[in-house]
């Protein structure tokens, strides 16, 4: 670029801890990829945005959004005044927008921009909130017909992801066998199963894995029971969707018949978590997610963080294929993919039986992913 950006950050930042989903590690992301490439970034300290993810309910009654959007406002007409702001950057949920405040933010000139990564999961129309922004930063391959068919200027570009140089390093040595971090889910758990019963010889960390069988809980159950929120929730999701929340309520999915427990290891500590990617022969992603829109034998995939991060990090990072992987690597010679648990099986087998292969796709992978996939490139 031909001089430094100064860009207003507005991406879950919060005063406190919040009792929702992880989120702190996307403005470190942010932050650190901008730090990195030169850029300024401006944040309002007194805003928490991360408070804006609680229920309708605690938002309603503490007035979150007139309150954070106005210290917001303020904060930036300061700034704007003592030195102009290129552009504000979002990472922000539908109720968290308020139009009339993004509108006072382009009427000072600022161009506004969300980045969203979950539009598949959470929506089957974009939501009219997001009809304020000049730009949309979409990283689902899947998600661009929704925006297409609103006519809203989209930027179809990769997870927002950023590694530290530290972090980058290439392994001294594999000290884990093929290993999938993350969470246990309805759909994750039977593809494990699946895979496991097919020999594949593997480790789990991450939440859920080590507790004994109990049925997972049906995705997206967190709604509540109002007539109201059924009603939302049917226009969100779709009157399938709710059919199937309400038989899952009514009949609660038995325990899946599988013992996990000699395949699973301790969660990575703080800080370790890149470590374990990396050492590991083989760095398992998995793309498919549970939803009542799906049926669970036959769930949807979307690219998701993990496969930036894994290759960015340097791991040998073998994922399950779904559509646009193919816009964001070389598959076979970058990354390598896999349709179905026999095949993750085989191709996991296939890349621990050959190192010299898996030292390649490390080292392709890792220069694919700094040299196109940085956030610093998608800006």
């Amino acid at each position: 670029m031909s001089r430094p950006l100064r860009i207003f950050l507005c991406c879950q930042q919060s005063v406190q801890r919040h009792a929702v989903p992880a989120y702190s590690f996307w403005a470190d992301y942010f932050r650190g990829a901008l730090a990195e490439a030169g850029h300024t970034l401006i944040e309002a300290p007194a805003c928490d945005w991360a408070a804006g993810l609680l229920s309708p309910e605690e938002l309603a009654a503490t007035g979150w959004a007139e309150v954070t959007w106005t210290a917001a406002l303020e904060f930036i007409r300061r700034e704007h005044a003592r030195q102009p702001i290129d552009f504000f950057l979002g990472y922000l949920f539908p109720q968290q927008v308020l139009p009339t405040a993004i509108a006072e933010i382009r009427a000072l000139g600022i161009p506004c921009v969300n980045f969203f990564c979950d539009n598949v999961r959470e929506f089957r129309r974009v939501p009219a909130v997001y009809h304020a922004f000049d730009l949309h930063w979409v990283p689902e391959h899947k998600a661009l017909p929704l925006y297409a068919r609103d006519r809203l200027p989209v930027l179809h570009a990769p997870m927002a992801c950023w590694v530290p140089p530290v972090q980058r390093t290439p392994v001294s040595g594999e000290t884990l066998p093929p290993t999938f971090v993350g969470s246990r889910d309805e759909v994750r758990e039977r593809l494990f199963a699946e895979a496991f019963q097919l020999g594949l010889d593997a480790e789990l960390r991450g939440q859920g894995w080590a507790r004994a069988n109990a049925p997972v809980p049906p995705a997206l159950l967190s709604h509540g029971g109002r007539l109201r929120n059924q009603w939302n929730f049917a226009r969100q999701h779709g009157s399938i969707a709710l059919s199937r929340k309400f038989t899952q309520k009514l009949f609660p999915p038995l325990p899946l018949d599988f013992d996990f427990s000699p395949h699973v290891r301790p969660m990575p500590a703080d800080g370790d978590y890149a470590r374990v990617l990396c050492e590991s022969s083989v760095c398992i992603g998995v793309n498919r997610y549970p939803s009542l829109r799906q049926p669970v034998r036959r769930p949807d995939t979307y690219s998701r963080l993990r496969d930036i991060e894994a290759p960015m990090a340097g791991a040998c990072y073998l994922t399950e294929w779904t559509e646009g992987l193919e816009q964001l690597y070389e598959l076979g010679t970058e990354i390598e993919t896999y349709r179905s648990p026999s095949e993750l099986v085989e191709k996991s087998r296939a890349l621990a039986a050959d190192p010299a292969r898996r030292a390649r796709l490390r080292v392709a992978g890792q220069r694919r992913a700094l040299a196109e996939h940085t956030i610093a490139h998608t800006l």
